[in-house]
């Protein structure tokens, strides 16, 4: 990936019950961005939130069975759209959106 350089963030938002070939669908995401070679991938576990349904979850002190979880891939336009048809394989029920950033750091700091 080219830095400083524009790239793409896919942004996926699932449940955390959601599955996929008997796995949490998280980890299969994350698992085939990875093996796809894409530049790279953040799962986050939410508070609270609804979605199509309007069913309200928030953590609380049961602790919630299904919060909402984001996911971000990050990488150059031709890795995003060469994974999406993967991905709309996996993802049931969630939302996925597309949208351009400028990346202006990608790997460790060279010292020197």
């Amino acid at each position: 990936m080219r830095v400083p350089g524009e790239a793409v963030r896919l942004r996926i938002h699932i449940g955390a019950n959601d599955t996929f070939s008997g796995m949490p669908l998280v980890d299969a995401i994350i698992d085939r961005a990875r093996a796809a070679g894409l530049a790279g991938a953040t799962a986050w576990r939410g508070t609270a939130g609804f979605g199509e349904g309007a069913h309200v979850h928030r953590i609380d002190f049961a602790l919630s069975h299904d919060l909402p979880i984001i996911i971000e891939l990050i990488d150059e336009a031709a890795g995003i759209d060469a994974f999406l048809p993967e991905l709309q394989a996996m993802v049931g029920t969630g939302l996925v959106t597309r949208e351009t950033v400028i990346v202006l750091r990608y790997g460790s700091r060279t010292t020197g």
